[in-house]
């Protein structure tokens, strides 16, 4: 079974970076499709972005143009750089795998001056 944990939350200004990283236990790491999702305080969780085993990647409209995801098979790891950030990215980020099969426990990134 797969873990996963997520890391590189914090508090920013608005304008500025923030890399998100999630490492993922276990050995078979490059077959799954990873996921960016987030959770805002009262509304529902949504999916940011995807890259799959073959590195495809999608991503919301919302976040188009300023948000890119990215991963090392090597390292197990998946990454959100998320530059240009907005008080409405204020969120919960969640790595997920498999489309929401398997989550890691979240991290804050708040936006704000």
């Amino acid at each position: 079974q797969v873990q996963l944990v997520e890391s590189g939350g914090g508090l920013v200004q608005p304008g500025g970076s923030l890399r998100l990283s999630c490492v993922a236990s276990g050995r078979i790491f490059s077959i799954y499709d990873m996921n960016w999702y987030r959770q805002a305080p009262g509304k529902q969780r949504e999916l940011v972005a995807s890259i799959t085993s073959i590195h495809r990647v999608n991503y919301t409209d919302s976040v188009k143009g300023r948000f890119t995801i990215s991963r090392d098979n090597a390292k197990r790891t998946v990454y959100l750089q998320m530059n240009s950030l907005k008080p409405e990215d204020t969120a919960v980020y969640y790595c997920s795998a498999e489309w929401g099969q398997i989550w890691g426990q979240g991290t804050l990134v708040t936006v704000s001056a």
